[in-house]
């Protein structure tokens, strides 16, 4: 029976599309699924024709409603059609007429190129580069080399007129989807052998058979990192409800191989820049390891906020059905996992978390009873990134210990001073019957070490916020052994003090660490602006803090507009403008659910939230138990709670001079150079989160004088 499937580029556009389009890809889908393949063909609502001077007369269109129509891959073998796009009438016509398909004979996959555009604007690049004394960009490869990684003779062609990265950003479009991707990482500087085992090795891996040219039914089942079969309606009618959600029913062949590796001899990592699929890929980690679960085993996966909980917890109900396997995981904080283990001992009381400003509080108290004369703020870094960073548990280990990672100087003279203090600190505590947060993951790790771990396996996402008293705790919730840990995190996105090696803690993941690139979520052009914000500036791995990473290679499979930078006069004026943006958003089609305003300060949150309100445009506080569950709403919040989540449009706004970098969020240099330089270098991944929230499209804007982040960035 003929069945009608998608190809990513619709998913990647669905988002724009109006639900009574969607509606009509549903009805269209539903005749696939009862028609047989002549009925199809005669069908008169469903119109399936061909094209008068098409360059491939396997793509048709068909009707999706009045007004738009979709374009399909209808091929000559098998009963798989796919559907390409969905566009209004005469750009749907004029964009099938100029598309080609074909079946890469390395990677068995089905590609679609723009054939027309291609060979229209090829001759003029190469004229240019016959007279350019640059080197062409591919120089250094073989056209054996190109085409043992699946690059055929037309797109050869077309790399070997290329001088520079930015011609190859032109093409890149238009050319054949794995092809693009050979290139783009052959022109960051990738060897054949790294391309091979990136994109070649992976289909080789699904498929080792080869694939006849013309078996287009073969090549479309190779193809699932593009190509979803929905089997049913409740499942496609679900996928177009929330659009949003439907990219994550594609593996890349590189995040499947992660996933669903069959097992690790250890802790495993994977690493990769926002929009990646690192939270993708760890859930299908957890839907794997389900299928194994002896009798009385579970699953922790865990994170660092409440927000990112209730993500997680939706995405698993998404990806695994049985309601009984579900059962098997919990899901929640790394503090909120340590709270149940403390509380869980026979006569526990229940110790109260402090906030950060009752912590600091209480460090000035303790300072004062011993006589220290230092800061409060040393007293709580020092306690932090020494003391409970190291588990130091008493005052011999305090005098030995290291301060790699300090700037403040503290003599062999001044240590036992700072120790009464820190013994000051956490007796008052103990007496209040109060903790820290970090205190409470301290005592759970012990507990455990004492009475065992708890389960078989423990996901960590968001890892690069954990503090090293949370990484002990989840190093002793499961027992060292093959599949133990399986941590995804992105140091770039690094936005809360919890620098941290996993090596020194024993995390030993070397040799199971694997890096993604590709952004799924944001076009390149927001991606491109972003990433100036952090480029240059040193980033600590999560494996080992003395080895940076890097954005080498990250780029982003979308292609849309840039980011749009306002500068107004005074903040009534950027509220002003604000209400604007989001105005011309919706009246482009796009939904008040699917638009984030994102700002530093809650009460500038506040006011964003009441001045939309005001201009009749439904919003809502992204903290609020009401923005949970209102989709019609513009969700407003802070570069913290943004963390995580993504709209199709984002503006950000406040990036003002005194707001991004935050003088209070941001050590002194003076007190302590190195802390100085951390703090700085999480604002500047705040912004960097906040911007790559956004999918079509980012507004920024500030009041006054520009964040020197802005200005040094270049935007």
């Amino acid at each position: 029976m003929p069945k009608l499937a998608f190809d990513i580029g619709f998913f990647t556009e669905l988002p724009k599309l109006q639900p009574p389009v969607r509606k009509g890809v549903l009805d269209a889908w539903d005749k696939f699924d009862r028609l047989t393949l002549d009925q199809l063909f005669k069908d008169p609502g469903l119109k399936l024709e061909s094209l008068e001077n098409a360059r491939d007369k396997q793509i048709r269109t068909i009707r999706v409603d009045r007004f738009w129509r979709g374009v399909v891959l209808a091929p000559p073998s098998g009963d798989t059609f796919v559907l390409l796009r969905v566009m209004q009438h005469d750009k749907a016509i004029a964009w099938a007429k100029k598309q080609k398909s074909s079946v890469n004979q390395v990677t068995r996959t089905v590609e679609i190129r723009d054939a027309a555009t291609l060979e229209e604007i090829t001759p003029a690049y190469e004229r240019a580069a016959e007279a350019s004394p640059r080197e062409r960009l591919f120089a250094k490869f073989s056209d054996g080399d190109l085409k043992a990684l699946g690059i055929d003779d037309e797109t050869l062609r077309q790399a070997r007129s290329l001088v520079d990265k930015e011609q190859l950003e032109v093409f890149a479009p238009l050319l054949p989807q794995d092809q693009r991707e050979v290139l783009e990482f052959l022109a960051e500087g990738y060897s054949v052998e790294e391309v091979w085992q990136e994109i070649v090795a992976p289909a080789l891996h699904s498929s080792p058979q080869p694939v006849d040219p013309q078996d287009y039914d073969t090549a479309i089942q190779h193809s699932r990192a593009r190509i979803a079969v929905v089997t049913a309606s409740e499942e496609l009618q679900d996928i177009l409800e929330k659009p949003f959600a439907a990219w994550r029913i594609f593996l890349h062949p590189s995040q499947r191989k992660v996933a669903y590796r069959p097992s690790y001899a250890g802790p495993a990592q994977v690493t990769g820049g926002p929009g990646t699929g690192k939270t993708v890929v760890a859930l299908h980690r957890v839907k794997h390891l389900l299928g194994y679960l002896r009798d009385g085993d579970r699953i922790l996966l865990t994170t660092y906020t409440n927000a990112l909980v209730d993500a997680l917890r939706a995405g698993l109900d998404m990806l695994v059905d049985d309601p009984d396997l579900r059962a098997r995981v919990d899901i929640s904080t790394v503090d909120g996992f340590a709270s149940r283990v403390i509380s869980e001992i026979p006569g526990a009381k229940g110790l109260r978390p402090l906030t950060q400003s009752e912590e600091e509080s209480r460090w000035a108290k303790a300072a004062q009873r011993t006589g220290f004369t230092g800061s409060p703020q040393f007293l709580a870094q020092e306690y932090r990134h020494v003391v409970l960073a190291q588990d130091i548990r008493t005052q011999a280990e305090y005098a030995a210990a290291e301060r790699r990672g300090r700037g403040s100087r503290l003599s062999a003279s001044e240590r036992p001073l700072v120790w009464r203090t820190v013994e000051q600190f956490t007796a008052d505590l103990a007496a209040e019957g109060a903790r820290t947060w970090l205190q409470t993951c301290v005592e759970a790790a012990r507990l455990l070490e004492e009475k065992g771990p708890r389960y078989r396996h423990v996901v960590v996402d968001e890892a690069q916020d954990l503090h090293p008293a949370q990484w002990r705790l989840l190093r002793a919730a499961v027992p060292a052994r093959p599949d133990d840990l399986f941590i995804a995190g992105d140091p770039h996105q690094r936005i809360y003090d919890s620098k941290v090696s996993l090596k020194s803690l024993g995390i030993k993941v070397t040799g199971r660490s694997v890096k993604l690139r590709k952004n799924y979520r944001s076009t390149q052009e927001i991606l491109r602006w972003s990433t100036a914000l952090l480029l240059g500036r040193p980033i600590a791995q999560l494996e080992d803090e003395n080895r940076n990473d890097t954005l080498l290679g990250y780029r982003s499979a979308l292609r849309g507009e840039g980011p749009t930078v306002h500068a107004a006069a005074n903040e009534e004026a950027e509220l002003d403008a604000l209400v604007s943006q989001v105005r011309a958003w919706m009246d482009a089609g796009v939904g008040t659910g699917e638009i984030g305003v994102s700002a530093r300060f809650n009460k500038t949150c506040a006011k964003a939230v009441s001045r939309l309100t005001a201009a009749g445009i439904p919003a809502a506080p992204l903290r609020s138990a009401d923005a949970a569950a209102d989709t019609a709403a513009v969700r407003v919040g802070t570069m913290h709670s943004f963390k995580g989540l993504e709209f199709r449009c984002v503006a950000v706004v406040g990036v003002n001079d005194g707001a991004l970098p935050f003088p209070k969020a941001v050590t002194s240099a003076e007190l302590d150079a190195k802390q100085h330089e951390t703090d700085m270098m999480a604002e500047r991944c705040l912004l960097f989160v906040a911007c790559t929230r956004a999918r079509d499209s980012l507004y920024v804007s500030y009041a006054g004088k520009p964040s020197p982040f802005l200005v040094e960035a270049g935007v």
